[in-house]
């Protein structure tokens, strides 16, 4: 049942008409989808994932980004993958249950509806791993969704 409520598509951050990345979240991460260059060795790719930063690209030449990440990540549990000409990177958010508008501090933000339907969406990710017998893929909310963080005492840690 917790599939039911997975994200249903991903997101795009596109700057002067090209796709920089894609990406999506869960409560517990956010993963980023590069398009890979063709040609190009897959050793000569690399990745930097530091608690509030982010710096990716082709060895010796300027990183394709280097950035301040909207929230902090734990970097002992995030990493990347390069599969299928796509770079897959895996970011731990250190807030569980923080609804992310978007990976790069202050580029690509969601718009406020699409930031509303992710909360709403990860309230109920929260509600489903907090009562695994219950399917909750099909309940909505009216008004204003609570914070999954903080709504009824906060996520469950044990």
């Amino acid at each position: 049942m917790a599939e039911k409520l997975a994200p249903e598509k991903r997101h795009s951050f596109i700057h002067n008409g090209e796709k920089v990345f894609e990406w999506d979240q869960t409560l517990e991460e956010v993963n980023m989808y590069i398009n890979l260059p063709p040609n190009v060795h897959s050793k000569q790719f690399y990745c930097k994932i530091q608690s509030k930063h982010l710096e990716l690209g082709i060895k010796g030449n300027p990183p394709y980004l280097n950035h301040e990440l909207a929230s902090p990540v734990k970097t002992d549990s995030s990493f990347w993958t390069l599969e299928d000409d796509i770079m897959h990177i895996t970011l731990q958010k250190r807030d569980k249950g923080q609804t992310w508008a978007s990976p790069i501090l202050g580029q690509g933000q969601l718009d406020p509806h699409a930031s509303d339907l992710e909360q709403k969406r990860l309230m109920l990710q929260r509600f489903q791993e907090e009562n695994p017998g219950f399917d909750f893929s099909q309940a909505q909310f009216t008004g204003n969704c609570p914070d999954p963080r903080t709504f009824m005492g906060g996520i469950r840690t044990d």
